[in-house]
């Protein structure tokens, strides 16, 4: 999945709050099958409007999708999302350091 620079900062910038970071969490522990916003509620504590706002916003930069099914809104994590910021943040790991030719046993080891 591409996703622009601004689109990464988005994502970003939401899960810059502890409670959008551990609700995210907690869906990512409820892997494909997901949950519904009342478990989400009791396990976590916090309280409904609280939690409304917090998944809103996660739904508007694509972190989390919702689906309703009869009067159940479940939440499942958007996990090509969710690696495509992984990679992102890892893609240039460590590009700027040197690696030093040990000549010893001609092996290549990076400092």
């Amino acid at each position: 999945m591409n996703m622009s620079l601004d689109e990464m900062a988005g994502c970003l910038a939401e899960l810059g709050h502890p409670t959008r970071l551990q609700i995210l969490r907690y869906l990512v522990k409820s892997g494909h099958a997901g949950a519904a916003v009342g478990d989400i509620q009791e396990a976590l504590g916090i309280p409904g409007s609280t939690l409304s706002h917090h998944l809103s916003r996660m739904v508007k930069v694509g972190l989390v999708e919702q689906v309703r099914e009869s009067r159940t809104l479940h939440c499942f994590p958007r996990f090509e999302v969710i690696e495509s910021i992984a990679n992102f943040l890892m893609e240039e790991c460590c590009v700027n350091e040197a690696c030093a030719i040990d000549t010893d046993d001609d092996t290549s080891t990076a400092r």
